[in-house]
């Protein structure tokens, strides 16, 4: 069972209000990038090379070190001199990372169809129970202590949730930019702090007994985890890949309502507190709008302006499926076999369990 708390509910928490701790390095690369922005130990260029050309492109080595260095564009580390964002020996890794990266991806993620075809693929919901969907076990089969480590792994997202995607914003023009916005505007909140999703993310994890202090259990994700953040990060961060970031948008917002469902489904089954429960729900009600939005006017403005960002578009779509895939093989494998997903096993709770589920 899921604990709850007793009471009124509590206010939000803020979890942007210090900063995280550099993580645990990895291997070489990840030692390199934690080094410098610990120590202000310059990169080797040499060795930078030949690591990132020998390294995993999925592997937690290269995942880590590239999230490290994209994190300095969000909210930094504790300690670290915020001017090492533009730091050129990290830009120069960072650039090495990504590539590695981006032609893994377009090997193994190459779309099988135009943008038009990908997304109608995405709308299309299997009949019965999905024995390779993470949300279909969670929401049939799936335990306390296996929704905490999803919630966990989820928050180094869903703490930063829509800022990704938001980098598109001055990439577009028209149509595809003024509903892109309007889209972010209720990922923030629609004005109202309380309400950014960020936050009721963070209210989530109060409700499982989580530490909800932004980036905290970086140390505890696998690459798979870090692949699918990383991946929004190298799409948003590149002009050049804006029709990629469009496509993974889109991907996100038709695939949330059903797959929020489910999870909807599972906190109330595992008898969680509301707020966990309102987390899931609000994005239920909220995507199913957002996905008409989105393809009609956000990918339909997008290619009618820049009809050459088709291909782009649907890459996007196929690499989000891809690594998510990926990550989710990871969690039902090591589930199914009674073992944790995490790399650091969640403490126990402390709260005493309310409910009967079991």
């Amino acid at each position: 069972m899921i604990p709850t708390h007793p009471g009124p509910p509590p206010r939000p928490p803020q979890s942007r209000t210090r900063q995280p701790e550099l993580p645990v390095p990895r291997g070489e690369l990840s030692s390199q990038v934690v080094a410098a922005l610990r120590d202000g130990t310059p990169p080797d260029a040499p060795a930078q090379r030949r690591g990132a050309s020998a390294a995993e492109p999925y592997g937690d080595d290269l995942q880590l070190a590239l999230y490290t260095l994209y994190e300095l564009h969000y909210q930094g580390f504790h300690g670290v001199d915020p001017e090492l964002e533009w730091e050129p020996g990290l830009l120069a890794l960072r650039r090495l990372l990504e590539q590695r990266f981006l032609a893994a991806l377009r090997r193994d993620a190459a779309p099988r169809a135009d943008a038009a075809q990908a997304l109608a693929e995405l709308q299309i919901e299997p009949v019965g129970d999905q024995a390779d969907s993470v949300s279909h076990y969670l929401e049939r089969d799936g335990n306390a202590r296996q929704f905490r480590e999803y919630a966990a792994l989820r928050s180094l997202y869903h703490l930063k949730e829509a800022d990704p995607h938001a980098w598109v914003i001055p990439r577009l023009r028209g149509r595809a930019k003024a509903a892109m916005v309007a889209v972010e505007y209720d990922e923030f909140g629609a004005g109202r702090a309380e309400d950014i999703h960020a936050e009721l993310f963070a209210a989530l994890m109060r409700d499982l007994d989580l530490e909800t202090a932004y980036g905290h259990y970086l140390d505890s994700t696998p690459a798979a985890a870090l692949a699918t953040v990383n991946v929004m990060s190298l799409f948003g961060l590149h002009r050049s890949l804006r029709g990629a970031l469009v496509g993974h948008f889109a991907t996100v917002e038709i695939t949330s309502s059903p797959g929020s469902r489910r999870l909807a489904n599972a906190l109330r089954r595992l008898n969680a507190g509301p707020a966990a429960q309102r987390f899931y729900d609000e994005h239920v009600e909220a995507d199913a709008v957002h996905e008409q939005v989105v393809r009609h006017e956000v990918v339909d403005g997008l290619l009618h302006a820049e009809p050459f960002l088709d291909a782009d578009v649907a890459f996007g779509v196929s690499a989000t499926g891809f690594v998510e895939d990926r990550l989710g093989e990871r969690l039902l494998t090591r589930w199914r076999q009674g073992r944790s997903a995490l790399l650091r096993t969640l403490p126990d709770t402390d709260t005493p369990p309310l409910g009967d589920a079991p």
